[in-house]
């Protein structure tokens, strides 16, 4: 049970793209918390503490999202947006660098006139609540396992949003999440792959492509994935490398030592952009778990998955990215 009456919950506010909202007081959200820290299966972080009382811009509405926990495919996700420039930073779960665009219930937000620049929110408390529901029961071993939006997602968003759900694609224009053409691309995409997928079945001499979904990543060939640690460091400038450079050194799965490339990806092959970060550790959202890499990976600035090939989701997820898929540029002066 929450602490509060249902009576006394906020309405939904029906937020569009681009609308100016205010961030409820600590108070104010706590009140809409149940004993797991949660609204409607879905935690409020203590990374999200230090926007509170602040005015932001609605990027995306989360009315969807992608489950990259069991491969099933859209969710849908009620009354739920996503905020410009507020994304985890991992201070409360052990600094993982995942860096998740962070899920708003439109509960914890109030609609506000856009105006000048209110004075900053006070500094972040800490609170046990959230503090303990961000960890899980230990692993057998002892080792600490983590709980957050990412890994709780699917009991947040659990009814499953099917391709065929025309709806889902009038939201996504209405509310400003995407344009109409941008849609009718993405319906596209969505009816070529499964054309693809259903053509498996024919001999692979009448295949198109091999029955590829679009974005045409093909599996590798290694046995034993190749490396290269160039040491990027953030700011330098890079390329991403050529689709067919980059299938070489994937394996059968399409992996290189364990991390994917998929079709989002490729959409950015020959993109220069600067490095944003090196990634050494994130959490699994299956386990909890945190991931330590041997060979740390990259994040690009300002490159995310656009939904393209996924059906417009909004999630806005950060692509890691192998050293050996990036090639350093030369500034011109």
């Amino acid at each position: 049970m929450t602490q509060f009456e249902a009576s006394a919950r906020p309405k939904a506010l029906g937020l569009t793209v681009g609308e100016v909202v205010e961030v409820r007081s600590v108070e104010e959200i706590i009140a809409t918390l149940d004993e797991k820290g949660e609204l409607e299966g879905l935690p409020f972080m203590p990374e999200m503490l230090s926007f509170c009382g602040r005015r932001m811009t609605v990027h995306k509405v989360a009315h969807k999202l992608c489950d990259t926990l069991t491969g099933t495919g859209m969710r849908r996700m009620r009354d739920a947006v996503h905020l410009t420039g507020a994304r985890c930073d991992g201070s409360a779960h052990g600094g993982c660098q995942t860096a998740c665009s962070l899920y708003w219930k439109e509960a914890w937000l109030k609609r506000v006139d856009p105006g000048p620049p209110v004075p900053d929110a006070a500094p972040a408390r800490r609170l046990p609540l959230l503090e303990i529901n961000s960890r899980r029961e230990p692993a057998v071993d002892g080792e600490v396992r983590y709980r957050c939006q990412a890994t709780e997602l699917l009991r947040a968003a659990p009814e499953r949003l099917p391709f065929r759900d025309l709806g889902q694609y009038v939201t996504d224009v209405r509310v400003g999440n995407a344009g109409v053409l941008a849609t009718l691309r993405t319906i596209f995409f969505g009816l070529f792959n499964r054309l693809q997928r259903a053509s498996r079945r024919l001999p692979r001499r009448l295949r198109f492509r091999d029955g590829m979904a679009w974005g045409f990543v093909a599996p590798g060939r290694n046995t034993t994935t190749p490396t290269e640690l160039s040491d990027l460091q953030p700011g330098e400038l890079v390329r991403v490398k050529s689709r067919e450079a980059i299938v070489a050194t994937l394996d059968t799965k399409r992996l290189n030592r364990g991390m994917g490339f998929e079709e989002e990806m490729a959409r950015y092959c020959g993109h220069v952009g600067r490095v944003a970060a090196r990634v050494e550790r994130c959490i699994d959202e299956r386990t909890g778990r945190m991931l330590q890499m041997k060979n740390p990976c990259i994040i690009l600035d300002g490159v995310v998955c656009a939904g393209v090939y996924k059906a417009n989701c909004p999630r806005a997820f950060v692509p890691f990215w192998r050293e050996i898929w990036l090639e350093r540029v030369t500034e011109e002066n």
